[in-house]
C-alpha cells in the first residue's frame, strides 16, 4: 500500500519504522469463536438479577438493541455504579469491528469506548490505515458498564453482556474483527492462553476472520511493542476481501 505523507506522519510518530513493516508470524493457536466466553457458563452470584425481557436480543434492530443495552440490569453491581453504559461507536455497517475489554472512567462519564490517551493511540493507528472511528470502523467493548475501579471483567459479567455484543457482530456484519488486548483476546476466543501466544495467527469468531493485537493502553506503556502492533493491523488487513 502507498502511503500518504498523513499516514507515514502518523506511523512515525507512533515510532514505526515504514521499511520494517512485515510479517514476522508468530506461533499462534487457531480457535473457532463460540458463544460461550473462556472463563466459563454464567454462574448464579449474588450480584446478579434477572430481567425480564420483551423480546429475543438476537432479533432486535439497533434502535431496541441500544435501547437494550442502556436499560441493562442484569449485573446488580454494574447497574448500580456505572454513569451510563458504553454501546459502541462508529459505521453500522462497518467492515472493520475493533473490541476491547470494558469502559474505563472516562468512557463511562462520556459514554464513548477509548476516549483520553488510549482513545487517542487508537486514532491514530486508524489512520495510519486509512480510517477513522466513524467510517469502515466500528468500536466497543466485551462489557458495556465500567467495572468497578477498572478491574478485570468478572466470568459472568463477559457472560451476561455476550449476546449483546453478538448481536452487534450479526447486525454490523464486519470482514474482520481486531481484539485490543488479552481481556477482549481471551473471552472471544475462548481461551486462557497468553497474548503473546494469541498474536500472530488468523483465528474465527462466528465465522469472521479474528485478529489479536495489544490494548492502546499497554502501546502507552511499553511504546517499543507500537510496531508488533502495526504488523497485527496489516494482518487483520490482508483478512479484507
Amino acid at each position: 500500500m502507498l502511503l500518504s505523507v498523513r499516514q507515514r506522519r502518523i506511523l512515525a510518530d507512533m515510532g514505526i519504522p515504514i521499511w520494517r513493516l512485515r510479517d514476522t508470524s508468530a506461533a499462534g493457536i487457531a480457535s473457532s469463536g463460540g458463544e460461550v466466553p473462556a472463563f466459563g457458563s454464567p454462574a448464579a452470584a449474588p450480584e446478579f438479577g434477572t430481567v425480564a425481557q420483551d423480546a429475543a436480543v438476537e432479533i432486535l434492530d439497533w434502535e431496541a438493541l441500544e435501547a437494550r443495552v442502556r436499560d441493562c440490569q442484569a449485573c446488580t453491581v454494574l447497574a448500580r455504579d456505572r454513569t451510563q453504559t458504553v454501546f459502541g461507536v462508529g459505521d453500522r455497517r462497518a467492515r472493520w469491528l475493533f473490541i476491547g475489554e470494558a469502559p474505563g472512567a472516562e468512557e463511562d462519564r462520556r459514554g464513548e469506548p477509548f476516549v483520553g490517551r488510549a482513545g487517542q493511540l487508537l486514532d491514530n493507528m486508524l489512520m495510519a490505515l486509512g480510517l477513522d472511528r466513524h467510517h469502515d470502523v466500528f468500536i466497543a467493548n466485551v462489557l458495556k458498564c465500567r467495572p468497578p475501579g477498572n478491574r478485570d471483567p468478572k466470568p459472568e459479567e463477559s457472560a451476561a453482556c455476550r449476546e449483546y455484543l453478538d448481536r452487534q457482530i450479526a447486525l454490523i456484519q464486519p470482514e474482520v474483527i481486531v481484539a485490543l488486548g488479552r481481556i477482549a483476546a481471551q473471552s472471544l476466543l475462548e481461551s486462557e492462553e497468553p497474548l503473546g501466544r494469541l498474536r500472530g495467527a488468523e483465528h474465527h469468531y462466528q465465522g469472521v476472520p479474528l485478529i489479536v493485537t495489544y490494548h492502546p493502553a499497554y502501546l502507552l506503556r511499553k511504546p517499543g511493542d507500537k510496531a508488533r502492533a502495526w504488523q497485527d493491523l496489516q494482518r487483520a488487513r490482508a483478512c479484507l476481501t
